[in-house]
């Protein structure tokens, strides 16, 4: 009989095996599975807008924002890839993952809806030294910030749904606006 059953993969076999692929994938359970690709301009627009509105405030800091291509270990055999990451890491030639991971930010698009958003905050929430995760949406104005204190295990939510409003980042040294999120981009009105 043959044997079916799929060779379980740990985080740093994966992190070696998506080395030469073409496509993005995330490890779930030791499993790698492919993200999905092509994402709208306003998706892209809204990651480049927070990676240069952080960049340009952590000049000079240790920490750095970093895009997908840097991953996110979340749990035992599992490794995801936020749309935008800051790490207090050393810069290094041989990572390929943020140990030191601050912030993580995921852009909701209509094509990333369907995913169990659940076990990805639950995932994100669980991993050490992680303070906040930013979800932020692309088909209107509007974000959630989740944040921790240092040394709790406590989450608090900040939703916003107005260009005028400012996250505060202090564990980064940082804020950021959806004035600078959302920068460039307007939305139709509904209806």
């Amino acid at each position: 009989m043959a044997d079916t059953a799929q060779q379980l993969m740990t985080e740093d076999e994966f992190l070696l095996w998506c080395l030469d692929k073409d496509q993005r994938f995330e490890l779930v359970g030791g499993i790698p599975i492919e993200m999905m690709t092509g994402a709208s301009r306003t998706h892209d627009r809204i990651i480049v807008n927070i990676i240069r509105a952080l960049g340009n405030q952590l000049r000079g800091t240790p920490c750095t924002p970093a895009t997908a291509d840097v991953a996110v270990r979340t749990r035992f055999r599992s490794v995801r890839r936020p749309d935008v990451t800051v790490t207090c890491d050393p810069p290094s030639n041989t990572d390929y993952d943020a140990p030191s991971a601050k912030l993580v930010v995921e852009v909701l698009s209509p094509s990333n809806r369907g995913i169990a958003w659940h076990r990805k905050l639950d995932e994100y929430r669980g991993r050490d030294g992680l303070a906040y995760i930013l979800l932020v949406e692309s088909d209107a104005v509007g974000a959630a910030l989740y944040q921790r204190a240092p040394g709790s295990e406590t989450w608090t939510t900040v939703d916003a749904t107005d260009r005028t409003a400012v996250f505060d980042l202090p564990q980064i040294a940082c804020t950021l606006s959806l004035t600078d999120v959302y920068e460039g981009i307007d939305f139709e009105p509904a209806g």
